[in-house]
């Protein structure tokens, strides 16, 4: 089986002291790709540096929610210019997040819309962040009827991805649909459209149950092919064939795959 890793933070620096042994872990276990997500500015080099070091990761730019206080107004410009040059997949991570404490809320709104805007012209996708707040993430997005993209690590109600489907939007899953107590997560991973799914690990964050309060890794992924396979009832190949084919569809990796560059298809 070949898999894909729709979401992973593989240059964050906890990966520092053992990169290249996690990466050649994850090939080991059959993570052929990873969707490597920059969140701050000052980071976009570091997932370019690791990206173009690693055949297989593929980078995306954008502002996360959870930090504005570090989002510069200069930093919607900057990420105009690298979404120009430095060919990515996605915009991304971006959205919304109300978890947090005294969250601005709307200058995360206006954060997100001016990504959107961003994502249209340069017709790339956009990889979500939505904590409590799908439902301004979904209001935000009907406004973009010709934007695409997933939102990551989903954890709404059936009616909310329903929505999302309709709207050509695609769901992922990774650690929290192993763990016993979230049954309307599992339940969501177990009757979803497969064509509306993919798989990711979010490393170095939301581990499996098999390994809270560690590290996460993009060799943990097979666990979650393994769980979702478990909920849906169905085998683990056509699960990673049909997640695999999503990610490929949405990112636009075909040539990149096919010439095992780790660069995206262009256009």
């Amino acid at each position: 089986m070949i898999l894909i890793d729709s979401h992973c933070h593989f240059d964050d620096e906890r990966f520092d002291a053992d990169r290249e042994a996690a990466y050649r872990r994850a090939l080991s276990a059959g993570v052929e790709s990873q969707v490597v997500p920059g969140i701050r500015s000052e980071w976009w080099p570091r997932v370019k540096r690791i990206c173009g070091q690693y055949t297989g990761l593929w980078p995306a730019y954008g502002l996360h929610p959870m930090f504005m206080d570090v989002h510069r107004a200069s930093d919607i410009s900057l990420l105009d210019n690298w979404l120009q040059t430095e060919n990515p997949v996605a915009v991304g991570e971006c959205g919304l997040d109300f978890f947090i404490d005294e969250p601005d809320r709307e200058g995360q709104r206006r954060l997100f819309e001016a990504q959107l805007d961003l994502a249209k012209r340069h017709g790339l996708p956009v990889i979500v962040h939505a904590r409590r707040a799908l439902e301004d993430v979904l209001n935000i997005l009907r406004r973009y009827p010709d934007v695409r993209g997933v939102v990551h690590s989903f954890s709404g109600s059936e009616q909310q991805a329903r929505r999302l489907i309709d709207m050509g939007f695609l769901m992922s899953f990774g650690g929290p649909i192993t763990y016993p107590r979230a049954r309307r997560l599992r339940h969501l991973a177990a009757v979803l459209p497969l064509e509306s799914i993919m798989i990711e690990t979010d490393s170095p964050d939301q581990p499996d149950v098999d390994i809270r309060g560690g590290r996460n890794e993009p060799v943990r992924l097979p666990r979650i092919l393994a769980e979702l396979g478990a909920l849906r009832k169905e085998s683990e190949q056509d699960i990673a064939a049909v997640t695999r084919a999503n990610a490929i569809r949405l990112f636009g990796l075909e040539k990149g795959l096919d010439n095992g560059s780790g660069a995206p298809a262009q256009g």
